[in-house]
């Protein structure tokens, strides 16, 4: 491995005792803790399946470092919290990192340098974007021992914002920026899909075709598991509506206000309002009705919460066509999808599924697929290996700085490679359980 020499840095003394360091010791990792996902990845095979989607047009009698660990080096490096490229100058020769990349450690020949991860970025095309895209869909229906009886696929779109003259990226009147609008779909903490798009458009688009790939997928496999569409009113579109009802598809989505829907709500959000001012305590109520838009092409279940807080009136509407009580379809089943939110900031805030800074819009794409692989890794980590344990809804972020930041001094010999974690490392008993559970015997 590379020894880069370094000027010594000094720090305020203790009384007698100088501080000084430097950058000269050698084999040591601050990321022993990122072999968990390792293992993770050898049990998901998702490096292999996403690097085995991409046509590489290199010339194969010039090639130093193969599509697979472009790929390593970029998940694993972003999962670890490192969100940038140029990271790579000083990680291509960090032992740890080679070794999720399958090199071996310490070695003369360092991994794959930022020129040539750019490079990698640009050259992939839409083809193997959509065969990654798949994968994620294929890693879902894996991540199940046997089919559900129901799941729930929750649709939502996000601003990215862009900062230079990234292609595709438009001003958005709503979220007053700059900006991409990715669409994502999860089930539950898992995630089928991550699709850049310009914000351009009407932020429903795509979601149609999207939702019918996913559902002709999952009934590949899984033909008697009951499938519902979830949304806010941004996808409240009459065509899904339609395609949903034609297919057996419950849905729970999100309705528009408009004037005559404030005409329906009126005589239920008045008494809201009277009992309000009688208990000054927040009232609501559930009812239903049938409604059809102008535009669409029959009636449909109505649910509306009507609320009165001491903010004011808070009324909702929620159409579906699932048969469940009005309350049971707004509280148990149409709010839920807030958590969805959740694992949205995860992956913008934690894993830099923003960081859409290239010029190309396809390795954008490719960026937040890559992202996304790195969630993947963790949300399996933390369903799996943390179950039952203190960090089961931990964040990314926590679950990075608890068990993924270790310190260690790695010691390579001819037979073993061997890490010697930091003696005062608090969370021993859970990296021993993690261990355990994810390493084959």
């Amino acid at each position: 491995m590379t020894q880069c020499k370094s000027e010594t840095l000094t720090f305020s003394s203790l009384p007698r005792k100088k501080i000084i360091a430097d950058f000269n010791g050698g084999h040591l990792t601050s990321d022993a803790g990122a072999l968990l996902l390792r293992e993770a990845n050898r049990r998901t095979g998702l490096i292999d399946a996403l690097a085995a989607c991409i046509a590489d047009p290199r010339d194969p009698a010039r090639i130093q470092h193969d599509v697979k660990t472009l790929v390593a080096q970029r998940v694993f490096g972003i999962a670890m919290g490192y969100e940038d490229g140029n990271d790579h100058q000083m990680l291509r020769h960090d032992s740890i990192m080679q070794i999720l990349a399958e090199v071996p450690p310490a070695s003369e020949d360092p991994l794959a340098s930022p020129p040539t991860l750019s490079r990698f970025e640009n050259w992939v095309d839409r083809k193997s974007l959509a065969r990654m895209s798949a994968v994620f869909v294929d890693q879902f229906i894996a991540s199940y021992d046997n089919p559900p009886e129901e799941i729930i696929l929750d649709f939502d779109a996000t601003d990215d914002a862009v900062h230079g003259d990234q292609e595709g990226g438009f001003f958005h009147g709503y979220y007053n920026h700059y900006c991409y609008l990715p669409l994502y779909v999860f089930c539950d903490d898992r995630l089928l899909c991550a699709y850049l798009r310009p914000c351009k458009i009407d932020g429903a688009k795509h979601s149609r075709g999207i939702l019918k790939l996913l559902v002709r997928r999952i009934r590949e496999s899984w033909p008697s598991t009951r499938i519902i569409f979830r949304g806010d009113s941004g996808f409240c579109r009459w065509k899904t509506l339609k395609y949903c009802d034609k297919n057996d598809i419950g849905y729970v989505v999100g309705l528009a206000t408009n004037k005559r829907l404030k005409r329906i709500q009126k005589p239920f959000m008045t008494d809201a309002k009277k009992q309000f001012e009688e208990t000054g305590e927040k009232q609501r109520s559930f009812h239903e009705f049938e409604y059809a838009a102008g535009t669409w092409d029959r009636k449909r279940r109505v649910v509306l919460k009507a609320e009165h807080l001491r903010d004011g009136p808070n009324p909702r509407f929620v159409v579906t066509n699932l048969d469940d009580p009005p309350e049971a379809i707004y509280d148990s089943i149409y709010t839920q999808r807030g958590e969805m939110e959740n694992r949205i900031k995860e992956q913008q805030l934690y894993l830099f599924a923003d960081r859409t800074s290239c010029s190309k819009f396809i390795a954008n794409q490719l960026r937040l697929l890559l992202a996304s692989a790195a969630y993947v890794l963790i949300e399996h980590l933390r369903r799996d290996g943390l179950k039952d344990t203190e960090l089961a809804s931990a964040r990314v972020d926590t679950i990075r700085l608890k068990l993924l930041k270790v310190a260690a001094r790695v010691v390579v010999s001819v037979r073993r490679i061997v890490l010697h974690l930091s003696s005062s490392y608090p969370y021993q008993p859970l990296l021993r359980r993690l261990i355990s559970q994810l390493v084959p015997s």
